[in-house]
């Protein structure tokens, strides 16, 4: 996401990782108005076999961003450890503090969210 930002120094990133974290990555650039292009790489057998039975054919095919996240797009993630984007969960005495942020593609809106949880108190998730 850096690379979508003028004040960040970044103009480029390259590089290599899971698929899904591809999708994740174009849905956000889509509602900030980024780019991006990808491609599907093989690491054994296994993979492209994998890969046919999902229906993909063209194993060397390039996916633009419009390939990989279109329509009216929602990205949202959570800060767990500090990042270049998020920073990480604070805690201070009965508090836990978490930074947020929630994009959507069709009005290119961009929200930060600052939540503080009461660590005290009862969660849905306590029994």
């Amino acid at each position: 996401m850096a690379t979508s930002d003028p004040d960040s120094g970044i103009d480029m990133y390259l590089g290599s990782g899971g698929a899904p974290e591809g999708v994740l990555a174009a849905a956000a650039l889509q509602s900030i108005g980024g780019q991006m292009q990808g491609q599907l790489l093989f690491r054994n057998d296994d993979e492209i076999g994998r890969a046919r039975k999902l229906g993909i054919e063209d194993l060397d095919r390039i996916y633009g961003l419009d390939d990989l996240a279109s329509g009216d797009v929602i990205f949202c993630a959570t800060g767990v450890t500090d990042g270049a984007m998020l920073q990480g969960v604070r805690r201070s005495p009965g508090v836990l503090e978490t930074h947020s942020i929630v994009m959507r593609s069709i009005t290119g809106t961009v929200r930060e969210v600052i939540t503080k949880h009461n660590s005290e108190r009862k969660t849905v998730f306590d029994d």
